[in-house]
């Protein structure tokens, strides 16, 4: 068997191609409760990058056929030690040497770009949830990375939501938030709001627990917000976001994200949610997330689903979502791998 690698970017089509149906056929085999793998969102990756953001790829041929790709996305407006990969092989050409060859091509580059650390994730089944492959947790231990944060994903599913009890628990929670007022939006963030959405986004490396995985705080300006809408708008990402408005500062000190892509229009992600620490205590999380769900609803009434991520350890987050509804589905651990 013979295995080559070479670059490619926006501008190869055929390769972009192949690295899409490899990520589709993927995508249906290991996560088939997921949305269908988005061309939009796979086509923006490579020509809209995340702002901060350098992204390399490259393609495997097994014997001249495609068989897997490899992102590697470089920060370098901070955390310029660090990167972060995605690492796919078609699963009809598993175990026959891609994954490795791909992953000793991703070494060779970061050490070109002067990375000491490299992040990726792998997903494993938790005891009551769907059947999920170990193969790539396997992989990544015998690369020699370490786990260094363990992710779980949940799922809400709409028509299941006790919406007795939720309006209850805002009921209760609303006067703990006197003094706030919610605030949403669509897309493109108001501009009186752009600073104080920057400051939260900041925050979000210093708030979220990060286990043992390396990253420092991302210094987030009103450019980098615009950058942000920006891309997340080329990958067809449908953007549905509440802040609570501190009304004697006038500030934004709450914000919650759900987004819809172009792929499905029967699912969503919750997105970050984030409190200022000088506000918390007021219930804003619980508030902001309950009245944003009731504006994605509003605006995208075929939605069935909505996934989200917390850090296992973040038992505040993980009780907002559990009020809500999510339920457990699956492990995701954050490997670091040390050059």
């Amino acid at each position: 068997m013979s295995i080559t690698i070479a670059t490619f970017d926006a501008a190869d089509r055929a390769a972009v191609d192949e690295a899409y149906l490899i990520g589709a056929a993927a995508n249906d085999a290991d996560l088939p409760d997921f949305p269908p793998f988005c061309r939009r969102r796979f086509d923006a990756w490579l020509h809209t990058p995340m702002p901060g953001t350098e992204s390399l790829w490259a393609l495997a041929r097994l014997d001249g056929v495609p068989a897997g790709y490899l992102q590697l996305d470089l920060p370098y407006l901070d955390n310029t030690d660090n990167a972060t990969v995605g690492l796919t092989v078609h699963p009809e050409l598993r175990r026959r040497g891609v994954g490795r060859a791909l992953h000793e091509h991703a070494v060779r580059l970061l050490r070109e770009h002067g990375r000491k650390r490299v992040i990726g994730m792998a997903v494993s089944a938790l005891p009551d949830g769907p059947a999920r492959s170990g193969a790539g947790d396997a992989f990544a231990a015998a690369t020699g990375a370490q786990p260094a944060l363990v992710e779980v994903r949940r799922r809400l599913e709409v028509d299941a939501i006790d919406r007795i009890a939720l309006r209850a628990a805002l009921a209760e929670a609303r006067p703990r938030a006197e003094g706030y007022r919610s605030v949403s939006w669509q897309g493109a963030t108001p501009q009186e709001y752009v600073a104080d959405i920057a400051y939260l986004d900041g925050r979000l490396m210093t708030d979220a627990p990060m286990g043992d995985v390396q990253w420092d705080p991302e210094q987030v300006d009103a450019e980098r917000v615009r950058g942000n809408e920006r891309a997340l708008e080329a990958r067809g990402r449908r953007c549905y976001h509440l802040g609570m408005r501190h009304e004697a500062s006038g500030r934004l000190v709450a914000w919650t994200m759900l987004d819809v892509g172009a792929s499905a229009d029967w699912h969503a992600f919750q997105q970050i949610t984030i409190v200022d620490p000088d506000h918390r205590g007021h219930r804003l999380g619980l508030i902001a997330k309950a009245e944003n769900l009731h504006h994605l609803l509003t605006h995208e009434p075929a939605i069935r689903v909505i996934d989200t991520f917390n850090a296992a350890s973040n038992s505040y987050m993980v009780a907002i979502n559990e009020q809500l509804g999510f339920r457990p589905m699956d492990s995701w651990t954050d490997w670091q791998l040390t050059l």
